[in-house]
């Protein structure tokens, strides 16, 4: 049998997703307490690999396993084996056709930013702290020169495999709720510290440092060294992943926490 998971993390203790030799990582923990259940060795696929210290509301996994057991046991059961920054929160059985990362149609993060002059104490590993103030509606604007297909070279890591830089970006936004600025981005796919990077470069619109059309500027050169800093992982969360409508997987609030 087949199955989908959803799966939080708080990424903050792990050295990203995919197992690793000699660290510790989400997926080498999670197919621990699987194969436990399971009474044999599990191996999952994830929608999205977050890197070290990158979180997730709404990651998806999915497994194979010869043994049948109640839904329960793939969700309490396993969270029983779990540490307490790992959680499943739903559990459905599909069908071979199913591939949680070969079938996602499309991806989205949110970048959280407490944005004050002092320091947060409560939640501060979920999120990056800037004590310069940053103009959200600026950013916002400077945002939408992102959304389309575009070649992103600009953005991603100098260590990044992907063979072709050229990803969707089907909106990119910048809201405000008190002190907390959320840039929340959904595309088809996403290269190697993009997100980040992509955050690290508003910051410098929101700050005043460039102006709005920089971030096009930067984008049309396709030159890494012309963009921003790439932003702390802390504060980034994969959030959501969609896939077509015939598995009706269930949906749940894209989080982190506040931001509906």
């Amino acid at each position: 049998m087949r199955f989908a998971l959803g799966i939080e993390y708080d990424g903050s203790q792990y050295c990203g997703w995919q197992r690793q030799n000699n660290v510790v990582s989400v997926q080498e923990t999670l197919e621990k307490a699987l194969s436990k259940i399971a009474n044999e060795p599990i191996n999952v696929i994830c929608a999205g690999r977050t890197d070290t210290g990158v979180s997730a509301t709404n990651q998806v996994v999915h497994f194979d396993t010869h043994n049948v057991r109640k839904e329960v046991a793939w969700t309490l059961g396993v969270n029983t084996h779990l540490p307490k920054d790992i959680a499943v929160t739903w559990v459905k059985a599909v069908d071979e056709t199913f591939h949680a990362r070969f079938g996602a149609t499309s991806r989205r993060y949110r970048y959280i930013i407490y944005n004050n002059p002092l320091r947060p104490a409560i939640f501060s590993t979920g999120l990056t702290f800037n004590h310069y103030p940053l103009d959200e509606k600026l950013m916002h604007k400077a945002a939408q020169f992102l959304v389309g297909e575009h070649d992103f070279t600009s953005f991603r890591t100098v260590h990044c495999q992907a063979p072709s830089a050229v990803r969707t970006i089907e909106h990119c936004q910048v809201s405000r709720q008190g002190n907390y600025l959320c840039i929340d981005v959904k595309g088809n796919a996403f290269l190697h510290h993009m997100i980040r990077n992509i955050a690290g470069s508003l910051m410098r619109v929101g700050r005043g440092q460039e102006e709005v059309e920089w971030i096009a500027e930067v984008l049309a050169a396709k030159n890494r060294c012309l963009a921003g800093v790439t932003a702390p992982a802390n504060g980034l969360y994969f959030v959501d992943v969609t896939y077509p409508e015939k598995y009706q997987l269930p949906s749940s609030p894209l989080g982190p926490i506040f931001f509906n």
